[in-house]
């Protein structure tokens, strides 16, 4: 084979693979920045729950929209209140599971409606909310895992703190992943969280590496650095600067109950454990078998009476 050949071939090559590589980084850089929309596939009145559909503003003035579910008025707890915070790329229903990278990397269905609708009949008021750049809340790029989506959870509470039928001294907040880090932001802020469920929140920089590493392989140590620079450049944080850990030390009085999955090969109960460790009023952390992240979010729509009990503990009866 002559020289020039050779050269073709390795031009070839090497194009090939700065395709396959800025494929990569443009799809994964859009998904952290403004990922797809999931659109709201069902209601409450589905499971017959009455509900307002209502809008209101992030604490930095992001539109926000979602559903209040009044409690079940045979079970009311004197204005008892959750919010229920989603996580990434999610909706304020959970995770469809239906795109084709949610095919690819193995999502499954996460169904937060099933939990309203136990909290409901337990007699707690429900807020179900679309973070901002998800579901039908206003655009505010990029995603930042937590940071900014702290303002969102802000904005929740005051909305609930102007309702007649809600006790603002009452008030639960149960959070996934990127929801869970929402919470554990948020508190510092505030002292109207009374209890919170952390459901496998992460720090960002670990997510991306064991997310990345299992999806690309070796090809990850090229893309992820490549994607955190993209990220940075809109405007985010950088993946490193993203720690949970740091701000739940913040927390104050408030008890926290973390759950999170042993099987869980994008997050780790390692990750889970610091953040427990700095939380000044963390309860007995539920470390629960799974076989992968999903159905550590799935324990609670599955075991909701594992959330009622903590709530009823910490929000009383």
């Amino acid at each position: 084979m002559s020289f020039r050949r050779v050269l073709r071939w390795l031009f070839w090559l090497y194009g090939v693979l700065a395709g396959v590589v800025g494929t990569a980084v443009f799809m994964f850089a859009r998904r952290v920045i403004q990922p797809p929309r999931q659109r709201l596939w069902t209601t409450p009145a589905s499971l017959d729950m009455d509900y307002e559909a209502v809008q209101f503003p992030a604490a930095d003035g992001v539109r926000l929209s979602g559903w209040f579910i009044p409690a079940h008025s045979e079970n009311g707890r004197d204005g008892a209140t959750v919010v229920l915070v989603h996580g990434w790329p999610w909706n304020r229903l959970g995770e469809s599971a239906q795109d084709v990278l949610a095919k690819l990397n193995g999502t499954t269905p996460v169904d937060l409606l099933r939990l309203a609708y136990a909290l409901h009949q337990a007699g707690f008021h429900v807020l179900m909310f679309d973070l901002r750049n998800h579901g039908e809340s206003a655009a505010a790029p990029p995603v930042t895992f937590g940071q900014s989506e702290a303002n969102d959870l802000l904005g929740a509470l005051q909305f609930l703190k102007e309702r007649s039928e809600v006790n603002p001294q009452r008030i639960g907040v149960i959070g996934f992943s990127m929801g869970a880090n929402t919470l554990l932001y948020a508190l510092p802020r505030t002292d109207s969280i009374k209890a919170g469920i952390a459901v496998q929140p992460t720090t960002v920089s670990l997510f991306a590496r064991r997310y990345g590493a299992e999806m690309m392989g070796i090809l990850s140590r090229v893309v992820l650095p490549l994607v955190d620079l993209v990220y940075r450049l809109s405007g985010g944080p950088g993946f490193s600067a993203i720690q949970p850990a740091f701000v739940a030390a913040g927390a104050g009085e408030t008890p926290i109950l973390y759950v999170q999955g042993k099987g869980d090969r994008w997050g780790s109960v390692p990750d889970v454990m610091r953040m427990v460790e700095a939380t000044p009023c963390a309860v007995s952390p539920l470390l629960v078998e799974t076989m992968h992240r999903f159905e550590g979010y799935q324990y609670l729509v599955n075991h909701p009476k594992v959330a009622i009990a903590f709530l009823e503990q910490y929000l009383g009866n």
